[in-house]
């Protein structure tokens, strides 16, 4: 089956930087598109950005605009953030949209998801 495994949160002092990953086995990867998401703790499930399933298109949210970017190498997809605030403390979701329109910006529309990684942003 498609499986999704995220890695790379942890706790990162503001202004720090991380690069989460995401491992995509069980499909064909050069097939998908690519997004992340987050959440925080009572907040709804939040589109970050995208990529195509050439890696040669991406796209954000505007909010992310400047800080985040997304990349994707031959089965793993990536999102670095920098200059890291408290605000961005959620965990972090990768998914999966076989159907591959681009750019999709919504949960529904994509097919599998990772598990999550927690990102936490605190001095």
């Amino acid at each position: 089956q498609v499986q999704l495994v995220e890695s790379g949160g942890g706790l990162v002092e503001p202004g720090g930087s991380l690069r989460l990953s995401c491992e995509v086995s069980g499909y064909s990867f050069s097939m998908l598109a690519m997004g992340w998401f987050r959440q925080a703790p009572g907040k709804e499930r939040e589109f970050v950005a995208t990529i195509s399933r050439n890696g040669r298109s991406t796209y954000y949210a505007d909010s992310m605009k400047g800080r985040f970017t997304i990349s994707r190498d031959n089965s793993k997809t990536y999102l670095q953030v920098m200059s890291l605030k408290p605000e961005d403390s959620a965990v972090y979701y990768c998914a999966a949209d076989r159907d591959a329109l681009f750019p999709v910006r919504t949960v529904g529309n994509y097919d599998y998801w990772g598990q999550g990684t927690q990102v936490t942003v605190s001095s």
